[in-house]
């Protein structure tokens, strides 16, 4: 198997890294008998393979594990952060070039929001990049609806609760008012579902538009709308210092 496992892993793990699938898929191409491992058709996903296993789909060798990549992606409103959706709307996926991976999302924006998405071919470092222990700051311009108060936001520097819901600090500013409707800027570590809109709403200040800005270290900047471009490999390094996901990016330097 082209795979430089040290460690056994579950199967659907391994092939999701390959890029074949989701894990979830995996799980039924298992269950249809599509998974062969050392000439013996799997009938159970509860398998761990390691780098002595051969492994074939469909008849054909597991292709060998890309590096961590990363893509920064400018997401328009009006698409889903998800591969198939029930409701037949739209998606960030369907809307990538033909000829990138099989990728995954780190956090997600809902379908009114726009922004800075960022995007990897590895499961592991969408995980580390999504916990609030890396310590990244997301950062959001919004528009909202009403007369806003700069010194209501003060509070928010504390952590806030909304309908039962702790959030931690959001650092919040007034950029400007314009008649009814002003532009805030906000910066927060946490990012739970829909964060920024139910902390505004709370406040009596609805979300018109939410553009994300940044993600950690990576911007925005002059992405066009709908435009997707790749992270330098030197710059993730960089950014990832060391860990397992920082190990699968420096990987293709080994070889």
């Amino acid at each position: 198997m082209p795979h430089s496992l040290d460690q056994p892993e579950r199967i659907a793990k391994v092939m999701a890294r390959a890029g074949l699938c989701s894990r979830r898929d995996a799980e039924r191409w298992i269950a249809d008998g599509r998974v062969v491992v050392d000439g013996a058709v799997l009938t159970s996903p509860a398998v761990t393979v390691t780098a002595e296993n051969e492994i074939r789909v469909d008849g054909k060798p597991l292709p060998a594990a890309e590096r961590a990549r990363l893509w920064r992606f400018h997401k328009p409103s009006g698409l889903v952060t998800t591969h198939r959706d029930e409701k037949g709307r739209p998606t960030v996926f369907a809307a990538l070039p033909l000829d990138l991976p099989r990728l995954i999302s780190i956090g997600r924006l809902d379908l009114g929001s726009e922004g800075l998405l960022l995007l990897t071919n590895d499961g592991a470092l969408a995980r580390r990049l999504e916990l609030p222990a890396t310590g990244w700051v997301r950062r959001y311009k919004v528009r909202v609806h009403g007369f806003v108060d700069p010194a209501r936001f003060a509070a928010l520097a504390r952590g806030t609760t909304v309908d039962g819901v702790a959030y931690g600090p959001i650092r919040a500013q007034l950029d400007r008012q314009q008649g009814s409707n002003a532009w805030v800027t906000l910066s927060l570590q946490e990012g739970k579902n829909r964060e920024v809109r139910r902390v505004l709403e709370h406040l009596g200040y609805p979300v018109t538009r939410l553009i994300r800005l940044a993600y950690g270290p990576f911007q925005l900047g002059h992405l066009g709308r709908g435009m997707i471009e790749e992270v330098p490999n030197k710059v993730l390094r960089e950014q990832l210092g060391k860990g397992d996901a920082a190990g699968r990016v420096n990987a293709h330097r080994r070889r």
